[in-house]
């Protein structure tokens, strides 16, 4: 189980820094300057030297370095004071060879409809009640549980009936509960998927679903732009 509380997904386009420290957690969107600091103090470079390497760097290109020095100065203070250059960056190979879209009309066996309400019904409440620190601790619990890892077809069936129980509930269920309702239904049924937190930049947001072996699982064809980069995966221990 990982100790750190701040995660990174580093793109082309910049760095996404996850900060599981507040109680709903908080993202953290740094552009291609500010993702160049973060990079080099993350990397062991001392926090001065990074400042005045991108100095060096930005002057080169006509840039006016006390106004240069004046804005990485300030940018390094804040992550330092927010305690962002301890975050644990994902490894990079994390784009998924496949996604593949929600089907609520698919035919579903009754245990894995059950299964979808419950999973809906425990996430729920544990967005509801816990920080997400404590969520993703439990989520690595159910993670070691006995089980197989689900082939496609059964995360997509999971995800089916996760939807199908979000039509039944009153409230709004976006992504963040809709992706660990699916991770908990999966378990329930007696396999193992990966539930993940990410982001992108283009446009720029987070995102949360579930995966397994080269394909993520559950998205809209009319409101998912792919791909994301992974900043925190939960993956199954068994």
């Amino acid at each position: 189980m990982t100790t750190s509380r701040v995660f990174a997904a580093d793109t082309e386009d910049g760095v996404a820094l996850m900060d599981l420290r507040t109680a709903r957690g908080a993202w953290r969107f740094l552009d291609p300057v500010g993702a160049g600091l973060w990079r080099r103090v993350v990397s062991g470079t001392p926090r001065e030297q990074a400042v005045e390497e991108l100095v060096a760097y930005w002057s080169q290109r006509g840039a006016d370095p006390d106004q240069v020095r004046a804005d990485m100065e300030a940018l390094a203070d804040q992550l330092d004071a927010d305690g962002l250059f301890a975050a644990a960056p994902h490894p990079p190979a994390n784009r998924a060879s496949g996604v593949r879209y929600v089907d609520v009309g698919t035919r579903l066996r009754p245990g894995v409809r059950v299964a979808g309400h419950m999973g809906l019904g425990v996430a729920l409440l544990l967005l509801r009640c816990l920080p997400v620190r404590l969520v993703v601790r439990t989520a690595q619990a159910v993670g070691r549980l006995p089980g197989r890892a689900a082939s496609p077809e059964e995360a997509d069936a999971v995800c089916a009936a996760v939807r199908r129980a979000v039509g039944w509930w009153p409230g709004r269920a976006a992504c963040l509960e809709e992706s660990l309702a699916a991770y908990l239904a999966a378990a329930l049924t007696g396999c193992h998927v990966t539930w993940v937190l990410g982001a992108r930049f283009v446009p720029q947001g987070a995102h949360a679903w579930i995966a397994t072996a080269g394909a993520v699982h559950g998205q809209e064809p009319v409101d998912r732009v792919w791909p994301y980069r992974a900043a925190l995966t939960v993956e199954p221990s068994n």
